[in-house]
């Protein structure tokens, strides 16, 4: 996926998600979601932490060649550990308390995303970054690794407050894609499964069964490890 390609997608699902939350009750905010012990307040600060990181890696030199790819991300190793997780666990915390109320919070939220995409849009389609794990990738990979969050933790927003999901085409596609690469069109429409069930299966938010499963390892469906 292009450059320009990866970034419209990032756009469309921030902003689907921002109108999502605009106007929350405090009572919804507060509600939990899968990703325990984190509400739907909370969730949306680990969002924010992450698109965050954006503006840093791009004031940092570049690394040089792209060694890794957005696949090559999601690998497990110690950024999915336990102590990790519970690190990104108190960042969002601590993002989601930072507001005042949820109206300045879905402020901060399109603040951090826009600028994020902003800054992005004025780099040329090579641009390598540093992630904060070392790894060198294309700027364009690593966004696409922040559409899958957005995207994952999307579906894990509306399912928390009993939403029918938001998930735009195009970042359907673009996590679709990364899992199962070019053909990832005939692979998942053979499945006859909504993006978002389809996604909801591949990260593990819907169990398989062993028709389900048979399917998916002929389609070779690269899991991700998200943390």
């Amino acid at each position: 996926m292009g450059h320009n390609q990866v970034l419209e997608a990032f756009q469309l699902e921030c902003g689907a998600l921002g109108n999502a939350v605009a106007g929350l009750s405090e009572t919804e905010w507060d509600l939990p979601t899968r990703c325990t012990p984190g509400t739907v307040r909370d969730l949306l600060g680990h969002i924010c932490v992450v698109i965050d990181w954006l503006p840093a890696m791009l004031d940092a030199s570049e690394p040089g060649e792209a060694e890794i790819s957005a696949v090559g991300y999601y690998r497990p190793d110690e950024r999915f550990s336990p102590q990790t997780n519970s690190r990104r666990i108190a960042l969002a915390q601590n993002r989601a308390t930072g507001a005042a109320d949820g109206a300045a919070f879905t402020e901060d939220f399109a603040a951090t995303w826009r600028r994020a995409e902003r800054l992005c849009r004025a780099q040329p389609s090579g641009r390598t970054v540093p992630t904060r794990h070392g790894d060198a990738m294309l700027l364009s990979e690593f966004v696409l690794t922040r559409v899958v969050e957005v995207a994952v933790h999307g579906l894990d927003l509306a399912d928390a407050l009993g939403r029918e999901a938001w998930l735009p085409p195009a970042a359907g596609d673009a996590v679709a894609e990364l899992l199962l690469g070019a053909q990832h069109a005939l692979a998942a429409d053979k499945l006859e499964w909504s993006r978002p069930r389809f996604l909801r299966k591949a990260t593990g938010r819907e169990p398989l069964n062993d028709v389900e499963a048979a399917q998916v390892a002929q389609l070779g469906i690269c899991w991700l490890a998200l943390g």
